[in-house]
């Protein structure tokens, strides 16, 4: 475990064990999971082809305890060890993802007053809260799939000293199975195209008062 002190992340290498893993890939496929959505999708704003653009992936929402007993510690370490020290008291429903062949997640941030309106029925009234902290495990072998790296763009430069190399970077930290990194929900991240085989992943998110 270490916190990236240029860039403000921190990361668990090979944190959840192998069998726990395979395990909850196997659990995500049996729920059959679905094309995931936008906000802008589900309110008729955005059309299927430009979503499609933004974000090419199935979903599916897990409820179940023994994954957020494995995850929630994390964030907690992650949260005081790193300084950041959000006050946090709401978890939402853990986000199990496939991306295959060409499908990926564009530039984005998790951060939100609440969650989109099709999620409401999976998870309880958050009552105002913002998403802080994001956390993301890597299910599968890296060797199962190629592309889908995860990336962060630092946009803390100004418009004339923008640089791909200096704003933009790879979590390499977290390409093996199992490992997991957990950053500030405002962090702007993505998920380049996988151009071959499957990659898995899981998503969750801590909540709390905002700004505290």
């Amino acid at each position: 475990m270490n916190l990236n002190n240029k860039f403000y992340y921190w990361f668990f290498k090979n944190a959840i064990p192998s069998k726990m893993c395979d395990d909850i890939i196997k659990l995500g496929l049996e729920r059959k999971p679905k094309l995931a959505e936008t906000d802008g999708y589900q309110q008729k704003t955005v059309s299927k082809k430009n979503m499609l653009k933004k974000r090419h992936s199935k979903t599916v929402w897990l409820k179940e305890k023994w994954i957020e007993d494995l995850m929630i510690p994390l964030i907690q370490e992650a949260n005081r060890r790193s300084f950041w020290n959000y006050q946090l008291d709401f978890l939402q429903h853990a986000q199990f993802t496939i991306y295959g062949k060409n499908q990926h997640y564009g530039w984005h941030q998790d951060f939100a007053m609440h969650s989109f309106p099709y999620e409401r029925e999976l998870i309880q009234e958050e009552n105002g809260k913002a998403r802080k902290i994001s956390l993301t495990c890597q299910l599968n072998d890296p060797s199962e799939f190629e592309g889908g790296e995860f990336e962060f763009d630092f946009r803390n430069y100004d418009p004339d000293k923008r640089k791909k190399k200096q704003h933009e970077l790879e979590a390499t930290e977290v390409k093996s199975k199992g490992s997991v990194i957990v950053f500030p929900s405002y962090l702007w991240h993505r998920v380049k195209p996988v151009t071959k085989g499957t990659r898995y992943s899981l998503v969750m998110w801590m909540l709390g008062k905002p700004w505290q």
